[in-house]
């Protein structure tokens, strides 16, 4: 089996189909879409394909070493993380194909109205794991 990671962009990819922010969502098009992310984990993991999801805080801060006996620097010229990645999950399966149909489901998400959010998902594959994509 090969872990993927399937990364969820508050900005960065593509436009959404159903692109409302989150932050604009009602309360109950939060629950729900927190409900379906947890159903969705749930039957991963009765399969034995879950790993780990993470919702990341809007709260963050690039650090960066800046030399012996100095403290830290923090930020810089370049997008927030918090600003840009907002959580992920862990998944473990037998092949690539199978880590794009559990990505494109998890795309189906709903958001605003419902609707499927048809969000762009990032599917990367761990250092180590190997993947053939077959036509």
């Amino acid at each position: 089996m090969a872990k993927y990671l399937l990364l969820k962009h508050y900005r960065g990819a593509p436009e959404a189909v159903n692109p409302v922010p989150m932050d604009q969502w009602t309360p109950q098009e939060v629950e729900d879409h927190v409900q379906y992310m947890n159903d969705f984990a749930a039957r991963l993991e009765s399969t034995g394909e879950f790993v780990d999801s993470q919702a990341l805080s809007s709260e963050g801060t690039f650090v960066r070493y800046d030399g012996e006996g100095r403290p830290p620097v923090t930020d810089g010229p370049f997008a927030e993380t918090k600003d840009v990645i907002a959580g992920w999950m862990v998944i473990d399966v037998d092949t690539y194909e199978r880590a794009l149909e559990l990505a494109g489901e998890l795309s189906a998400a709903p958001g605003a109205g419902g609707k499927p959010i048809h969000e762009w998902l990032e599917l990367r594959p761990f250092l180590g794991a190997t993947h053939t994509v077959t036509e």
